[in-house]
């Protein structure tokens, strides 16, 4: 998949998808242990999730972030909201909330 990583084609992602994962590497083979991270918990709660190897291309990181108004890598987004990086979603995993999240997102 080819991107231009503009905020029009970054928003198409996220609005197309319940839960997008922008990471450093795949699910199946992540390239640093934050992306593992927030690729595990997202496995954990047993739903699909598209997930944007941001190591493709020199400008997604730049772009991501600028566009995300985040600064760092991983980013997930459910229904279409920010909710953070690997330790906040590894948090919110733990509280319960994400489950909740995942729960409101499906039933809507």
């Amino acid at each position: 998949m080819s991107f231009n990583w503009t905020p029009d084609e970054l928003q198409e992602i996220v609005d197309n998808n319940k839960i997008v994962l922008f990471m450093k590497g795949t699910p199946e083979e992540p390239r640093c242990g934050f992306s593992n991270r927030a690729a595990s918990v997202l496995k954990e709660l047993e739903q699909p999730f598209a997930s944007v190897n941001i190591l493709t291309d020199p400008r997604a990181i730049p772009s991501v972030c600028a566009w995300s108004d985040f600064p760092t890598m991983p980013q997930i987004f459910i229904n279409g909201e920010l909710i953070g990086g690997s330790d906040i979603a590894l948090e919110m995993y733990q509280s319960g909330e994400l489950h909740e999240m995942i729960s409101e997102t499906k039933s809507e």
